[in-house]
Protein backbone atom coordinates (compact mmCIF):
# COMPACT_ATOMS: atom_id res chain seq x y z
CA UNK A 1 0.00 0.00 0.00
CA UNK A 2 0.98 3.49 -1.13
CA UNK A 3 2.02 6.43 1.39
CA UNK A 4 -1.23 8.92 1.57
CA UNK A 5 2.23 11.69 0.65
CA UNK A 6 4.80 10.40 -1.70
CA UNK A 7 7.60 12.57 -0.71
CA UNK A 8 9.23 11.98 -4.64
CA UNK A 9 6.27 12.72 -6.12
CA UNK A 10 4.86 15.95 -3.81
CA UNK A 11 3.85 17.91 -6.91
CA UNK A 12 2.04 14.60 -7.69
CA UNK A 13 -1.88 14.48 -7.02
CA UNK A 14 -2.52 12.88 -3.58
CA UNK A 15 -3.16 9.15 -2.84
CA UNK A 16 -6.34 8.29 -1.63
CA UNK A 17 -5.31 5.40 0.97
CA UNK A 18 -6.30 3.37 3.87
CA UNK A 19 -2.74 3.32 5.44
CA UNK A 20 -3.21 5.57 9.24
CA UNK A 21 -1.69 8.84 10.08
CA UNK A 22 0.38 6.91 12.42
CA UNK A 23 1.93 4.94 10.64
CA UNK A 24 3.30 7.49 8.26
CA UNK A 25 4.65 9.49 11.33
CA UNK A 26 6.23 6.01 12.52
CA UNK A 27 7.90 5.85 8.74
CA UNK A 28 8.78 9.84 9.12
CA UNK A 29 10.96 8.88 12.15
CA UNK A 30 12.61 5.79 11.12
CA UNK A 31 13.44 6.45 7.83
CA UNK A 32 14.52 9.46 8.35
CA UNK A 33 16.48 8.45 11.46
CA UNK A 34 18.36 6.00 9.37
CA UNK A 35 18.74 8.56 6.34
CA UNK A 36 20.02 11.55 8.57
CA UNK A 37 22.59 8.48 9.89
CA UNK A 38 24.01 7.99 6.81
CA UNK A 39 24.20 11.36 5.69
CA UNK A 40 25.80 12.55 8.48
CA UNK A 41 28.80 10.03 8.52
CA UNK A 42 29.56 11.14 5.12
CA UNK A 43 29.45 14.99 6.50
CA UNK A 44 30.99 14.57 9.46
CA UNK A 45 35.07 15.21 8.88
CA UNK A 46 33.41 18.41 7.19
CA UNK A 47 31.09 19.50 9.62
CA UNK A 48 34.16 19.21 12.07
CA UNK A 49 36.93 21.77 9.96
CA UNK A 50 33.53 24.13 9.32
CA UNK A 51 32.78 24.87 12.83
CA UNK A 52 36.48 25.12 13.71
CA UNK A 53 36.74 27.70 10.44
CA UNK A 54 33.65 29.38 12.18
CA UNK A 55 34.29 29.47 15.84
CA UNK A 56 37.93 31.27 15.83
CA UNK A 57 37.60 33.72 18.44
CA UNK A 58 37.77 37.68 17.50
CA UNK A 59 40.15 38.37 20.33
CA UNK A 60 42.95 36.16 18.71
CA UNK A 61 44.95 35.61 15.41
CA UNK A 62 43.18 33.47 13.26
CA UNK A 63 44.48 30.06 14.13
CA UNK A 64 43.63 28.62 10.52
CA UNK A 65 44.22 30.06 7.07
CA UNK A 66 41.18 28.26 5.10
CA UNK A 67 39.48 25.29 4.72
CA UNK A 68 42.45 23.04 3.78
CA UNK A 69 45.01 24.59 6.03
CA UNK A 70 42.42 23.61 8.88
CA UNK A 71 42.33 20.05 7.38
CA UNK A 72 46.28 19.56 7.53
CA UNK A 73 46.66 21.27 11.02
CA UNK A 74 43.54 18.82 12.41
CA UNK A 75 45.22 15.62 10.61
CA UNK A 76 48.22 16.20 12.00
CA UNK A 77 47.45 16.85 15.33
CA UNK A 78 44.50 13.84 16.33
CA UNK A 79 44.56 11.91 12.86
CA UNK A 80 41.90 11.08 9.94
CA UNK A 81 39.51 9.69 13.20
CA UNK A 82 40.16 13.37 14.94
CA UNK A 83 37.70 14.81 12.19
CA UNK A 84 34.85 12.14 13.30
CA UNK A 85 35.70 13.05 17.22
CA UNK A 86 32.33 13.50 18.96
CA UNK A 87 30.18 11.82 16.27
CA UNK A 88 27.87 9.94 18.67
CA UNK A 89 25.80 12.86 19.57
CA UNK A 90 26.00 14.17 15.83
CA UNK A 91 24.58 10.75 14.48
CA UNK A 92 21.97 11.08 17.93
CA UNK A 93 21.41 14.73 16.18
CA UNK A 94 21.07 13.63 12.30
CA UNK A 95 18.60 10.86 13.20
CA UNK A 96 16.42 13.35 15.78
CA UNK A 97 16.89 16.44 13.50
CA UNK A 98 15.66 14.65 9.94
CA UNK A 99 13.02 12.64 11.69
CA UNK A 100 11.81 16.00 13.25
CA UNK A 101 12.01 17.52 9.84
CA UNK A 102 9.88 14.63 7.43
CA UNK A 103 7.66 14.51 10.25
CA UNK A 104 6.43 18.14 10.83
CA UNK A 105 7.15 18.98 7.03
CA UNK A 106 4.11 16.03 6.26
CA UNK A 107 2.39 17.63 9.52
CA UNK A 108 2.61 20.91 7.22
CA UNK A 109 1.41 19.71 4.18
CA UNK A 110 -1.46 18.14 5.58
CA UNK A 111 -2.40 21.55 7.31
CA UNK A 112 -2.28 23.07 4.01
CA UNK A 113 -4.39 20.87 2.88
CA UNK A 114 -7.04 20.72 5.66
CA UNK A 115 -7.14 24.86 5.49
CA UNK A 116 -8.47 24.78 2.08
CA UNK A 117 -5.68 25.94 0.62
CA UNK A 118 -5.37 23.17 -1.99
CA UNK A 119 -7.91 20.27 -3.04
CA UNK A 120 -6.46 17.18 -1.56
CA UNK A 121 -6.95 15.60 -4.79
CA UNK A 122 -4.44 17.81 -6.35
CA UNK A 123 -0.71 18.20 -5.45
CA UNK A 124 0.28 21.19 -3.68
CA UNK A 125 1.65 24.00 -5.33
CA UNK A 126 5.72 24.77 -5.02
CA UNK A 127 5.20 27.65 -2.97
CA UNK A 128 3.29 25.91 -0.73
CA UNK A 129 5.93 23.27 -0.54
CA UNK A 130 8.50 25.93 0.44
CA UNK A 131 6.11 27.33 3.29
CA UNK A 132 5.89 23.31 4.78
CA UNK A 133 9.73 23.58 4.94
CA UNK A 134 10.10 26.52 6.78
CA UNK A 135 7.51 25.08 9.39
CA UNK A 136 9.16 21.76 9.29
CA UNK A 137 12.78 23.52 10.27
CA UNK A 138 10.77 26.53 12.77
CA UNK A 139 9.36 23.10 14.29
CA UNK A 140 12.94 21.42 14.84
CA UNK A 141 15.22 24.04 15.70
CA UNK A 142 13.83 23.60 19.17
CA UNK A 143 15.21 20.16 18.84
CA UNK A 144 18.43 20.80 17.20
CA UNK A 145 19.87 23.31 19.24
CA UNK A 146 20.77 21.60 22.32
CA UNK A 147 22.29 18.88 20.16
CA UNK A 148 24.29 21.03 18.05
CA UNK A 149 25.42 23.08 21.06
CA UNK A 150 27.04 19.84 22.76
CA UNK A 151 28.42 19.22 19.25
CA UNK A 152 29.52 22.01 18.75
CA UNK A 153 31.80 22.41 22.24
CA UNK A 154 33.36 18.62 21.34
CA UNK A 155 34.31 19.73 17.91
CA UNK A 156 36.21 22.32 18.41
CA UNK A 157 39.26 22.10 21.66
CA UNK A 158 39.69 24.61 24.03
CA UNK A 159 42.91 26.16 25.22
CA UNK A 160 44.60 25.85 28.40
CA UNK A 161 45.70 28.54 30.43
CA UNK A 162 49.53 28.10 28.49
CA UNK A 163 47.60 28.31 25.05
CA UNK A 164 47.66 24.27 25.24
CA UNK A 165 44.96 22.42 23.79
CA UNK A 166 42.76 21.07 26.44
CA UNK A 167 41.80 17.17 26.70
CA UNK A 168 39.17 16.08 24.29
CA UNK A 169 36.21 16.64 26.02
CA UNK A 170 33.14 13.95 25.69
CA UNK A 171 29.33 14.24 25.31
CA UNK A 172 27.65 13.27 28.96
CA UNK A 173 30.62 15.76 30.64
CA UNK A 174 29.83 18.62 28.36
CA UNK A 175 26.20 18.45 29.40
CA UNK A 176 26.70 18.27 32.68
CA UNK A 177 28.93 21.06 32.58
CA UNK A 178 25.80 22.81 31.12
CA UNK A 179 23.72 22.48 33.16
CA UNK A 180 25.88 22.82 36.27
CA UNK A 181 26.77 26.51 35.14
CA UNK A 182 23.81 27.82 33.08
CA UNK A 183 21.15 25.65 34.21
CA UNK A 184 18.06 23.91 31.60
CA UNK A 185 18.25 27.17 29.30
CA UNK A 186 21.66 26.99 28.81
CA UNK A 187 20.85 24.26 26.20
CA UNK A 188 19.20 26.66 24.31
CA UNK A 189 22.24 28.61 23.81
CA UNK A 190 21.80 29.97 20.17
CA UNK A 191 18.64 29.03 19.54
CA UNK A 192 18.20 32.23 17.31
CA UNK A 193 20.42 30.94 14.87
CA UNK A 194 19.23 28.19 14.72
CA UNK A 195 15.55 29.02 14.52
CA UNK A 196 16.68 31.26 11.44
CA UNK A 197 18.72 28.56 9.88
CA UNK A 198 16.77 25.98 9.68
CA UNK A 199 13.24 27.55 9.34
CA UNK A 200 15.16 29.55 5.89
CA UNK A 201 17.33 26.66 5.26
CA UNK A 202 14.38 23.94 5.41
CA UNK A 203 12.62 26.06 3.33
CA UNK A 204 14.90 26.45 0.58
CA UNK A 205 15.98 22.34 1.62
CA UNK A 206 12.67 20.53 0.79
CA UNK A 207 11.43 23.70 -2.07
CA UNK A 208 14.54 23.46 -3.92
CA UNK A 209 14.69 19.49 -3.83
CA UNK A 210 11.15 19.34 -5.10
CA UNK A 211 11.56 22.23 -7.72
CA UNK A 212 14.11 20.16 -9.21
CA UNK A 213 11.77 17.18 -8.74
CA UNK A 214 9.53 18.71 -10.76
CA UNK A 215 11.49 20.07 -13.98
CA UNK A 216 12.78 16.38 -14.02
CA UNK A 217 9.27 14.97 -14.48
CA UNK A 218 8.22 17.91 -16.78
CA UNK A 219 11.93 17.09 -18.46
CA UNK A 220 11.49 13.59 -18.70
CA UNK A 221 7.26 13.57 -20.53
CA UNK A 222 8.49 16.47 -22.71
CA UNK A 223 11.49 13.68 -23.96
CA UNK A 224 9.20 10.66 -24.10
CA UNK A 225 6.18 12.93 -26.27
CA UNK A 226 8.74 14.15 -28.12
CA UNK A 227 10.03 10.34 -29.42
CA UNK A 228 6.44 8.82 -28.79
CA UNK A 229 7.22 6.59 -26.28
CA UNK A 230 4.81 7.04 -23.41
CA UNK A 231 6.86 7.76 -20.78
CA UNK A 232 8.07 4.87 -18.58
CA UNK A 233 8.08 7.24 -15.18
CA UNK A 234 4.60 7.33 -13.73
CA UNK A 235 3.73 10.18 -11.25
CA UNK A 236 4.31 7.78 -8.24
CA UNK A 237 7.57 6.23 -9.60
CA UNK A 238 10.73 7.85 -8.17
CA UNK A 239 13.22 8.98 -10.20
CA UNK A 240 15.66 8.06 -12.19
CA UNK A 241 19.27 7.82 -9.46
CA UNK A 242 20.48 10.55 -11.76
CA UNK A 243 17.90 12.93 -10.98
CA UNK A 244 17.25 12.17 -7.48
CA UNK A 245 20.60 12.74 -6.62
CA UNK A 246 20.64 16.01 -8.44
CA UNK A 247 17.42 17.00 -6.72
CA UNK A 248 19.09 15.86 -3.47
CA UNK A 249 22.39 18.09 -3.99
CA UNK A 250 20.10 21.15 -5.11
CA UNK A 251 18.49 21.38 -1.99
CA UNK A 252 21.79 20.61 0.51
CA UNK A 253 23.40 23.36 -1.75
CA UNK A 254 20.63 25.70 -0.95
CA UNK A 255 19.82 25.18 2.47
CA UNK A 256 24.04 25.33 3.30
CA UNK A 257 24.48 28.77 1.38
CA UNK A 258 21.68 31.23 1.96
CA UNK A 259 21.94 30.70 5.57
CA UNK A 260 25.17 30.40 5.74
CA UNK A 261 25.91 33.35 8.18
CA UNK A 262 22.95 32.53 10.65
CA UNK A 263 25.16 29.47 11.61
CA UNK A 264 28.25 30.95 11.60
CA UNK A 265 26.77 33.63 14.02
CA UNK A 266 25.33 30.38 15.89
CA UNK A 267 28.73 28.49 16.16
CA UNK A 268 30.45 30.86 17.58
CA UNK A 269 27.88 31.41 20.73
CA UNK A 270 28.10 27.90 21.05
CA UNK A 271 31.60 27.16 21.19
CA UNK A 272 32.64 30.11 23.53
CA UNK A 273 34.19 28.32 26.60
CA UNK A 274 32.05 27.82 29.27
CA UNK A 275 34.35 28.29 31.83
CA UNK A 276 34.89 31.59 30.65
CA UNK A 277 31.05 32.61 30.70
CA UNK A 278 30.95 31.61 34.15
CA UNK A 279 34.40 33.50 35.48
CA UNK A 280 33.00 36.75 33.32
CA UNK A 281 36.43 36.49 31.89
CA UNK A 282 34.22 36.44 28.30
CA UNK A 283 30.33 37.94 28.01
CA UNK A 284 27.49 35.81 26.69
CA UNK A 285 26.85 37.65 23.64
CA UNK A 286 23.09 37.83 22.28
CA UNK A 287 22.82 36.73 18.47
CA UNK A 288 23.05 40.40 17.40
CA UNK A 289 26.30 41.20 20.09
CA UNK A 290 28.07 38.46 18.14
CA UNK A 291 27.35 39.52 14.94
CA UNK A 292 28.50 42.81 15.27
CA UNK A 293 31.44 41.46 17.30
CA UNK A 294 32.12 39.30 13.75
CA UNK A 295 31.06 42.31 11.51
CA UNK A 296 33.98 44.76 13.81
CA UNK A 297 36.76 41.71 13.20
CA UNK A 298 36.75 40.43 9.36
CA UNK A 299 33.32 41.99 7.69
CA UNK A 300 31.41 40.21 5.48
CA UNK A 301 33.97 37.46 4.91
CA UNK A 302 33.96 36.36 8.32
CA UNK A 303 30.54 35.05 7.93
CA UNK A 304 31.05 32.66 5.42
CA UNK A 305 34.05 31.27 6.79
CA UNK A 306 34.20 27.69 5.84
CA UNK A 307 30.89 27.97 3.29
CA UNK A 308 32.91 26.55 0.58
CA UNK A 309 33.35 23.43 2.19
CA UNK A 310 30.40 23.11 4.13
CA UNK A 311 28.37 23.34 0.36
CA UNK A 312 30.57 20.92 -1.07
CA UNK A 313 30.36 18.23 1.36
CA UNK A 314 26.21 18.92 1.56
CA UNK A 315 26.37 17.84 -2.31
CA UNK A 316 26.70 14.03 -1.37
CA UNK A 317 25.52 14.15 1.84
CA UNK A 318 22.00 15.92 1.60
CA UNK A 319 21.62 13.67 -2.10
CA UNK A 320 21.72 10.47 0.13
CA UNK A 321 19.58 11.30 2.74
CA UNK A 322 16.75 11.98 0.22
CA UNK A 323 17.75 8.95 -1.74
CA UNK A 324 17.88 6.87 1.10
CA UNK A 325 14.62 8.57 2.47
CA UNK A 326 12.11 8.04 -0.48
CA UNK A 327 13.64 4.75 -1.51
CA UNK A 328 12.96 3.58 1.76
CA UNK A 329 9.41 4.84 1.61
CA UNK A 330 8.52 3.70 -1.81
CA UNK A 331 10.19 -0.10 -1.26
CA UNK A 332 9.72 -0.87 2.26
CA UNK A 333 6.29 0.76 3.59
CA UNK A 334 5.30 -0.10 7.23
CA UNK A 335 1.78 -1.72 6.98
Amino acid sequence: MEPTILSDAATAPVQVSRRTAAVEAFEDIVYGSVAGIVGKYIEYPFDTVKVRLQSQPDHRPLQYKGPLDCFRQSIRADGFLGLYRGISAPLVGAALENSSLFFWERIGRAAIYASGYAPREQPLPLSALWMTGAFSGAMTSFILTPVELVKCKIQVPGKGEAGAPTAHLKPIPVIRDIFRHQGLRGFWHGQLGTFLRESGGCAAWFGSKETVTKFFRDWNDRRAAASGIPNPIKDDDPLPLWQQAIAGASAGMSYNFLFFPADTVKSRMQTTPIGELASGAMPQRTFAGEAAALWKQAGITGFYRGCGITVLRSVPSSAFIFMVYDGLKKYLPMQ
